[in-house]
C-alpha cells in the first residue's frame, strides 16, 4: 500500500531559490539547487564516512547485519523524504537534515556521549546535536575559502533545533534544555549567524526529526530480535505491534521468521508514515500556515505523530528498555565503552602531546576549557575501532567489547 504519493508543493514547505542562503555567499550551480548542495556536501563529508563504524546499539564489530549510525542514518533519510513527498514539503532539504542529524555522535553511540559530556561538564558538557553543528560550520576542512561546509541557513536551522526549539523569546534555555544551560556550541554559532533558536524548525526539519523517531522503532526491534534478546511473540501485547503481528499470522501462517521480522517492521514505518501525514494535515487545517515561516511560529510540532501513534511509539521505547538498551550484556558492553572513552579523554587532558601533531599543535598556551574541547571534538570524531587502537596505544588493558 503506498503510504507517500506525491502531492503538489505546499505553500509552507520550504523553497531552494529562496533560500535565507550561506553565512559565506557562493556563485549558485547551474545544475543543482541550493538543498542539493547541502545534501551532496553532507555525503561527501569526512564525519559522514565515519559513521560506518560508530555505534548504534551493537558495537559495530559484533555482527555485520546490525545497525551503526550510518545505516540508521540512511534510513532516516529515506523516511524523511517519503514524509516530504507525501506532505507536498522539500525532500532535499529533508534529507540534508537526516543526513546531518547524526554527524555528532562519538564513538560507541550514547554510552561514548555520557561519557564524554560527563569529562566535559566543567568545560561546557558535550552534545551531539551541538557537535554536528560544530561539525559542520567548523571542523570538517574540506574547502579553500572555509571552514566547515557551509550549509544554507535552513539546514543549520534543523540541525540545531533537531529536538524543538533551546531557547524561549527571553534567551532561557527550554525543552530538552529546561533546567540546564544550552550547550555552548549553539549560543557560540547563533552568535554569528542568528539561527532564531526560540522558533520551531521548519515542516522539513520536523519530519526528519519524527523520521528518526520512526526509524528507531523499527530496526531496533529488528536488531534486537536478530540477537535474540525476546522472542517475537512477546510483541502482542505491545500496541500496534500485537495487530500488525495478528494479521501477519493470519495472512501468512507458516512463513519463516526473518521474513516475519520483516514483514513487521516494514508494516510499522508504513502505519507510522501514515498516521505523521493524517496527523500534520490535521494540525495544518487547525493553522492554516501560508509560509514557512508560519510553521516556526505555530508554537507546537505540526509534522508530529497523533496522540495515539505518540502512545504507541512510548510503549514500543518502553518495551526495547529493559530488554534492549538495558539489557545485562549491552550494559556491560556499553560500560566498558565509557571507561575507554573517559580514559582518552584524562590521558590527553594530562598529556595533550600524545595527541596527533595536527590536533595537538597549538594547545600549549591554551586555557583548560580550550584545551578540552579541542580534545573532545578529537575523540568525538573517532570510529569505534579507532577507539579501541587509541587505547590500546596508551594503556595496558583494553576492554574487548564483546
Amino acid at each position: 500500500m503506498a503510504v507517500a504519493a506525491s502531492r503538489p508543493r505546499a505553500p509552507y514547505a520550504a523553497d531552494p531559490a529562496f533560500s535565507r542562503g550561506r553565512l559565506i555567499a557562493e556563485e549558485p550551480s547551474p545544475r543543482r539547487n541550493d538543498f542539493r548542495r547541502d545534501c551532496d556536501r553532507i555525503i561527501h563529508s569526512t564525519a559522514f564516512r565515519r559513521l560506518k563504524h560508530k555505534t548504534q546499539v551493537f558495537v559495530s564489530h559484533e555482527g555485520d547485519h546490525y545497525r551503526t549510525r550510518l545505516t540508521h542514518t540512511l534510513e532516516v533519510a529515506q523516511i524523511a523524504r517519503a514524509l516530504a513527498r507525501g506532505l507536498g514539503l522539500d525532500e532535499d532539504l529533508a534529507e540534508a537534515l537526516a543526513l546531518a542529524h547524526d554527524l555528532g555522535h562519538p564513538p560507541f553511540g550514547h554510552a561514548g556521549e555520557r561519557a564524554l559530556d560527563d569529562a566535559m561538564a566543567a568545560f561546557g558538557g558535550f552534545d551531539h546535536n551541538a557537535q554536528a553543528l560544530r561539525i559542520v560550520t567548523e571542523l570538517e576542512r574540506r574547502y579553500a575559502a572555509f571552514d566547515g561546509l557551509n550549509l544554507t541557513w535552513e539546514t543549520l536551522e534543523g540541525i540545531a533545533k533537531h529536538n524543538g526549539p533551546l531557547i524561549d523569546r527571553d534567551g532561557k534555555p527550554t525543552g530538552r534544555y529546561d533546567g540546564r544551560k544550552v550547550p555552548d556550541p549553539f549560543l557560540t554559532y547563533a552568535a554569528i549567524h542568528d539561527l532564531e533558536l526560540w522558533t520551531h524548525a521548519g515542516a522539513e526539519a520536523q519530519a526528519s526529526s519524527i523520521a528518526d523517531d520512526i526509524a528507531y522503532d523499527a530496526h531496533d526491534l529488528d536488531d534486537a530480535l536478530r540477537a535474540s534478546l525476546f522472542e517475537i511473540n512477546e510483541l502482542a501485547e505491545v500496541p500496534l505491534l500485537g495487530e500488525l503481528l495478528r494479521d501477519l499470522h493470519g495472512q501468512y501462517p507458516n512463513v519463516e521468521r526473518s521474513r516475519l521480522v520483516n514483514e513487521l517492521t516494514r508494516r510499522l514505518i508504513a502505519r507510522m508514515i501514515t498516521d505523521v501525514i493524517a496527523e500534520t494535515d490535521r494540525r495544518v487545517h487547525a493553522i492554516t500556515p501560508w509560509t514557512a515561516g508560519d510553521i516556526r511560529a505555530a508554537g507546537r510540532h505540526v509534522v508530529d505523530f497523533s496522540s495515539a501513534m505518540a502512545a504507541t511509539d512510548k510503549a514500543i521505547k518502553g518495551f526495547l528498555t529493559p530488554r534492549m538498551y538495558r539489557e545485562e550484556r549491552v550494559i556491560a558492553i556499553m560500560g566498558d565503552a565509557e571507561r575507554v572513552v573517559r580514559d582518552l579523554f584524562e590521558r590527553f587532558m594530562e598529556r595533550p602531546d600524545e595527541l596527533p601533531e595536527d590536533w595537538g599543535a597549538g594547545l600549549a598556551g591554551k586555557s583548560a576549557a580550550a584545551r578540552a574541547r579541542r580534545i573532545a571534538d578529537f575523540i568525538a570524531g573517532m570510529t569505534d575501532r579507532f577507539a579501541l587502537v587509541e587505547h590500546a596505544r596508551l594503556f595496558d588493558s583494553t576492554p574487548d567489547l564483546r
